[in-house]
């Protein structure tokens, strides 16, 4: 099943903990502080792999989480850093924000990109050791790894996209100029996915050409199958618009041109700028003055118009020399720029976000990274107390409390943890 559209939740690991421990050994009185650092957690990171060709995948797996980073131990042991977990996608997925629909990368080759970052380790109590104060009882925790919802999407690598209305004899062309086979029978939408095929034009000489299933008018607001797939025309540098020149199924040639592009303007203001070349099928049930009539009208459009007869291969060769010949003037294929927007450092992770409230006179607060900090206090040793007094003073908590007006003496929360508040 051709699936090119998916929404995942990915979750970096958080860093380990940094660990509170002293040196014992024999004959070695007060051997200090010698707790280590955590190890970093794993990142998520995407890579593109050429043998995927659809995100069927995703649609069974949802959830991915990297592996937490180990935490410190004694001896001045740093935990273990946590691998990086690697999600394969095909070449050519756009990775998505969901909630914003910011672009966060483009996978355009095998090139590991880095999608959510793993949460640094935490410093053991070995860096808060001063002269004044030997003997510390804390250390910090890991910090979080990043964690978001992405939408992937996947827009096909393809140098020339074959559009038209159904049965015009798109799948016909790109069977008999490349390898590729797709399902081809008389009838509408007999190609439900689309279809990449490599038309090769002599020594060092090639393409590639994707047939994308047939658009019909409405098609940019969800009518037919068109809509589901219009995004695989996007990255194209040239379009070769099919059109039925004969008008076998009742339809006017003209009005089907007009139609299939006023579509694909109204999806992207952009296709309608793309360089495009007109193939006029179906010649041999066409009369020549309705070819020639035809050939008028397009021409009177300022686009070039090459009559076939695609089952046969008959005159095909001038439509694929144009191709390439246009192709060697155009840029690459259109590739999306990331959004310099960038996640937030994971230092600065919630960090400022403070809520207090008052309720009989009790202040609470809540703040999800006090919570962190929390774990590795020890609230029993002074020099521990004096840290966290010092955390919550440099992180806003105490300027957060006098603003809610709290006053000497009032009860302050803090996750259970209440005391007095001096000001």
């Amino acid at each position: 099943m051709f699936i090119d559209m998916a929404k995942i939740y990915i979750k970096a690991g958080d860093g380990g903990d940094g660990a509170v421990s002293f040196h014992r050994e024999k004959y070695v009185a007060a051997g200090g502080p010698d707790g280590g650092d955590g190890g970093r957690g794993g990142s998520v990171v995407f890579q593109g792999d050429s043998n995927l060709s659809t995100l069927a995948d995703f649609r069974y797996k949802r959830k991915y989480l990297a592996p937490r980073g180990e935490n410190g131990r004694g001896g001045r042991c740093a935990g273990k850093s946590a691998q990086d977990l690697v999600v394969r996608v095909p070449i050519g997925t756009l990775v998505k924000e969901a909630e914003t629909g910011r672009i966060i990368a483009d996978i355009w080759d095998g090139e590991p990109q880095v999608i959510a970052r793993g949460g640094r380790g935490g410093w053991g109590n070995t860096h808060f050791a001063t002269p004044t104060r030997q003997a510390p009882r804390f250390a910090k925790p890991g910090l979080p790894g990043q964690e978001l919802e992405v939408q992937l999407e996947l827009k096909l690598l393809a140098d020339v996209g074959l559009v038209g209305f159904p049965n015009v004899g798109k799948s016909t062309l790109i069977s008999v100029v490349s390898e590729a086979k797709p399902n081809i029978a008389n009838y509408h939408f007999t190609t439900l996915t689309p279809v990449l095929g490599v038309v090769r034009r002599g020594e060092g000489l090639s393409f590639v050409m994707a047939d994308i299933p047939g658009l019909i008018e409405g098609a940019w607001e969800g009518k037919g199958l068109g809509h589901q797939f219009l995004r695989h025309v996007e990255r194209c540098r040239i379009l070769v618009h099919i059109v039925d020149v004969s008008g076998s199924e009742g339809r006017d040639p003209k009005e089907d041109f007009e139609t299939i592009n006023r579509e694909l303007k109204r999806f992207n203001p952009e296709l309608s700028e793309r360089p495009m070349l007109v193939a006029g099928n179906k010649c041999d049930l066409a009369e020549p003055g309705q070819i020639e009539e035809f050939r008028s009208f397009i021409e009177g459009l300022g686009y070039r118009f090459f009559p076939m007869i695609a089952p046969i291969n008959e005159q095909v060769d001038p439509l694929l020399d144009a191709i390439t010949a246009e192709l060697s003037k155009l840029p690459p294929i259109l590739r999306y720029e990331p959004d310099p927007v960038e996640l937030r450092p994971l230092e600065e992770l919630d960090r400022g976000a403070v809520t207090v409230t008052e309720e009989d006179g009790v202040f609470s607060v809540e703040a999800q990274w006090l919570l962190r900090i929390m774990r590795t206090v020890d609230f029993d040793d002074s020099e521990s107390l004096q840290y966290f007094q010092r955390v919550l003073i440099d992180t806003g908590v105490i300027d957060a409390l006098r603003e809610a007006d709290c006053g000497e003496g009032d009860t302050v929360d803090i996750y259970g943890l209440e005391f007095d508040f001096v000001d």
